[in-house]
């Protein structure tokens, strides 16, 4: 039988708990809803200026909640490399194949590839971090690409090669995003977390917008649900999320966050079907199911 004094520490455990799993929650499902978003943006501007500008906004929104909050801007003299290295590889580089993924890909598929990306991680982490792979991990990878041949195949070859590209970036968007969480757990940083979402932010959007100075847009086709998108995305799954994201790790154990965060895809697929019409049957339903198996074994230790 507990005292009170013993009862309170567990009563605020299982809050923090509680509150952990809430914005993992809050996370996965602004995530997941920004798919469906970014394709219909595709609709109305080049591809890379699509993405250039929410992303510079969201930056500047971090670099705004940090001065809110009081949080010194200016990094420690020895972050500023993996700072960059980090905003190159999880915020620009990232940006850029998901959104190639969007090109070619309906929105549906190109969230479930990329969401790959916690098997792509523990495979990297075998030669950067020692951690051998285990047979559940190597069933993982057969389960996770399995899905994605199910949910990417069509059945006719020719239609499965204009694909193919699309395919190709979602990987390679996964694999990055799986080397910058390896690379991460190797040499974490050194700085409070909102001052290194805005830096890393900035140096991801500065890449997308060399790329956008390319293209040329049709300003006059931007709407104004386009606009609201773009404000939502600057403000939500560029800062918001990724604040919630980082508080939850403080309450709830790292493998938890990561099969909890699988909610992304499933409600990037739903919401792709419900906005933009995606197929949604039973191919899909089993295709899902199959890659989400493989990557919670994945992410599980």
């Amino acid at each position: 039988m507990f005292t009170s004094a013993e009862s309170a520490p567990r009563h605020r455990l299982i809050g923090t708990r509680a509150e952990g799993l809430a914005l993992l929650v809050t996370t996965a499902t602004i995530w997941g809803c920004t798919w469906p978003q970014n394709k219909y943006l595709l609709s109305l501007l080049p591809p890379f200026t699509a993405r250039a500008i929410p992303n510079m906004l969201g930056a500047g929104f971090a670099f705004a909640v940090a001065l809110a909050s009081r949080q010194h801007l200016r990094p420690p003299r020895g972050e500023w490399r993996w700072l960059l290295i980090y905003g190159v590889l999880n915020y620009g580089a990232f940006t850029v194949f998901t959104t190639l993924s969007l090109v070619w890909l309906n929105a549906s598929q190109a969230v479930v590839i990329t969401y790959t990306l916690p098997v792509w991680a523990s495979l990297l982490a075998w030669p950067m971090l020692g951690e051998r792979p285990t047979p559940r991990r190597l069933l993982a990878i057969v389960l996770a690409l399995g899905g994605v041949a199910l949910l990417v195949g069509s059945g006719s070859m020719q239609a499965d090669l204009t694909k193919l590209p699309g395919v190709l970036s979602g990987f390679a968007a996964a694999v990055l995003f799986g080397l910058g969480t390896v690379v991460a757990k190797k040499r974490p940083l050194a700085m409070p977390p909102v001052t290194g979402v805005a830096w890393q932010g900035l140096f991801g959007a500065l890449l997308v917008l060399v790329l956008a100075l390319f293209e040329h847009p049709h300003w006059n086709r931007l709407n104004a649900a386009g606009i609201a998108i773009f404000c939502w995305i600057a403000v939500m799954p560029l800062t918001v999320a990724y604040l919630a994201w980082f508080r939850a790790l403080r309450f709830v154990p790292a493998s938890l966050a990561a099969t909890t965060v699988l909610l992304s895809p499933t409600i990037g697929v739903v919401a792709s079907a419900l906005v933009l019409g995606d197929p949604f049957g039973p191919r899909q339903v089993v295709a899902l199911v199959l890659t989400l198996t493989g990557v919670a074994l994945a992410a599980l230790k």
